[in-house]
């Protein structure tokens, strides 16, 4: 599993960024907030990798609180490595 995820936040804001647990924090580091998913098939369809219609912003990095998460969304590091190269 990569460590690569989308985040879906409280009140509709949806990050993809390097997920990791520290303490009582979420941080996603090298994040990106997604602007606009660019589907025709939900969220979920970026899992691969962002479409050519995707709109990204980077914001560095993003620290929540557990519960301002509702959702995570696995990825696919090669889909995304132009966003977040090794």
């Amino acid at each position: 599993m990569s460590d690569i995820r989308i985040v879906i936040a409280q009140r509709g804001f949806v990050f993809v960024g390097r997920y990791a647990r520290e303490d009582l924090e979420i941080v996603l580091r090298d994040a990106y907030f997604v602007h606009r998913w660019g589907t025709t098939q939900g969220l979920g369809e970026i899992a691969p990798g962002p479409t050519p219609q995707t709109v990204l912003h980077k914001t560095g990095t993003v620290r929540l609180h557990p519960l301002q998460i509702l959702a995570t969304i696995d990825t696919d590091a090669a889909g995304w490595a132009e966003q977040f190269p090794e």
